[in-house]
Formats: structure tokens, sequence, C-alpha cells
């Protein structure tokens, strides 16, 4: 199909630049083939988006996703997780639907606040871009850059995105399957028109499972960043 961008403006558009940190490039938690989008990314920046944002996996060291701060639990199992009271306990008397208890899976230790994993990786020009940091808090596990699955956290994007009178939103990073998918979703769910560029995104699986979800949920798929570059809209 092709790409329709007549509601498109480069005033009304933001990029969202999804955990291009080391981890998950070179590190702990590697994306495989990951440093093979950066160039594609640092070319879509050249793009005059009204909001360009860069997010940032930015956990405590005790992360409840870690498989080492479980008992007899390795790397890549799942446990369940549940709602964390305190968080709970702040909720508006008006926001009282039930919260599920959730699956996660284990990861290895991965980008710790004030570690080099944390870090944008080399080559990624990330300077002047606003950074969003997610997965902050112990208890909650946050693969969306705008709020935990349970709605108890937020990062702020929301509000950054409104407050430029955004509409568009095109999401680009690591890993598909996981922080782009979701973080995707929830900006379908939010009103944005969102879509999502697939030689700029890398994922864990093979299996491709995220893109289907993602149409089905509105999410518009561009196929590749050059018809981006080379549509009339953007290059204006």
């Amino acid at each position: 199909m092709p790409l329709n961008l007549e509601h498109v403006q480069p005033s009304n558009s933001a990029i969202l630049v999804i955990d291009v940190q080391n981890d998950f490039v070179s590190g702990t938690l590697a994306v495989r083939d990951a440093d093979q989008i950066i160039d594609t990314i640092n070319t879509l920046l050249t793009l005059p988006f009204a909001l360009k944002v860069a997010t940032q996996d930015y956990h405590p060291a005790n992360h409840i996703s870690f498989a080492r701060n479980h008992t007899d639990k390795n790397v890549f199992d799942k446990i369940t997780i549940f709602p964390p009271p305190e968080l709970v306990a702040r909720r508006k008397p008006e926001d009282q639907k039930p919260l599920e208890a959730l699956e996660q899976v284990l990861w290895p230790v991965h980008c710790v606040q004030d570690t080099t994993g944390v870090a944008f990786v080399d080559g990624l020009k990330h300077e002047g871009l606003e950074i969003v940091h997610k997965g902050c808090d112990v208890g909650i596990e946050c693969y969306s850059a705008f709020q935990d699955p349970w709605g108890l956290t937020n990062t702020g994007l929301e509000d950054k995105l409104r407050n430029k009178e955004i509409s568009n939103v095109f999401v680009v990073g690591l890993a598909g399957d996981y922080c782009v998918k979701f973080t995707a979703l929830d900006a379908k769910k939010f009103g944005f028109n969102t879509f999502v560029i697939r030689d700029a995104v890398k994922s864990v699986s093979d299996e491709g499972t995220e893109w289907p979800e993602m149409t089905k949920a509105g999410v518009e798929i561009i196929d590749t960043a050059e018809e981006l570059l080379t549509s009339k809209i953007f290059s204006q």
C-alpha cells in the first residue's frame, strides 16, 4: 500500500528513537544487527521533525526484571509480577479498575543507571534530542516509552507531545518486539497517528509477530526510511 502522508506536516510530527543504548547494541542484552540501523536513524534525525525524542531504559540495580534478583531463577525464565501496593495506593479514586498480574521475562542485568551500558551507543547523533527515561521503578517493567502496563507510572512523554501539538509519531529503534512495539501501541491508544519505520528497527525474535500485531491496532508500518526521506512532505 502506498504511503499516505496527506495529514502529516513536519510541524505536527515527532520521531521517537527507542533505546539505542550500549547494552542493547553490543552489551549484555544485545539485539542482533542492532548496529546496522544507526546510520538510518541518524539520517531520519536530519528531517525537520517538530520534536525529536530519545528514550533510555534506566533501571535501578535491583530491578524486578533482572534474573539475578530472583532466587533460583535463570535468564529468560518467566515469573508473575503484581502491581506494587505502594503505587496502587496512589491511584485516583475514579481510577479503580482491577489490575491483573502480568507475566515477566527475566533478563540479564542491563541499562543500569549510571553505568556505561545505559549510555547511547557511539555513533548515534543524540545531541539535542529530548531524553525520556523508563523502567526507573524497582517493581515495574516498562517497555513502553509512555507508561508501565498498569498505568501506575508515566514517563512524561505524552505531555511532551501534547505541549508541542504533535499529531504524528514516527517510531524507530530497539527492540521491535518489545519497547518499539509497546511504545507504538500506546501512541496509537493515546490518539496519535503512529508510524513504525521497519528498516530502522531490529527485534529480539525472528518470528515477526510484532508487525501484524501493530498493524491490527492501527499502527502504520513504513517499510523503508527512504519512503519518508523522499516524501514531498519532508523534502519541501
